[in-house]
């Protein structure tokens, strides 16, 4: 019996880019969720409970580094594996890991790394 697809949620405000990442991933086998926008955020984590969750930084109104605090404030969210998704330069990126207490980061781009990278969150690694 094989085991449940791992759900993955991807919060950006590019509505292209969710599409073209959701897809690319479904293609890996995983479930893919997407959520346009910082606001509500917190409550879809909540809700959908994800194995991982894909987060841009650069985002109008909340930013993703604010929404990654506020998702480890929360007694429901705090567990769900955060990894940022930017296209920040990657010593940005690295600091922002530090400093919010996220897994990890992805710079957008580059699919080999995105694949890669997601599976080895996602394994633990």
């Amino acid at each position: 019996m094989e085991g449940r697809k791992k759900t993955i949620l991807v919060i950006d405000d590019d509505e292209k880019l969710l599409m073209t990442t959701k897809e690319l991933l479904e293609n890996e086998g995983y479930k893919v969720l997407t959520h346009m926008r910082a606001f509500g955020a917190t409550a879809a984590v909540g809700l959908v409970k994800p194995d991982l969750v894909l987060l841009d930084i650069n985002m109008p109104g909340l930013s993703g580094d604010r929404l990654a605090y506020l998702l480890r404030s929360n007694e429901k969210t705090r567990d769900v594996p955060v990894v940022f998704y930017s296209s920040n330069d990657e010593d940005t990126l690295r600091r922002a890991v530090t400093t919010h207490k996220v897994s990890g980061y992805i710079a957008k781009g580059d699919i080999f790394d995105l694949r890669k990278k997601v599976s080895c969150y996602l394994d633990g690694r």
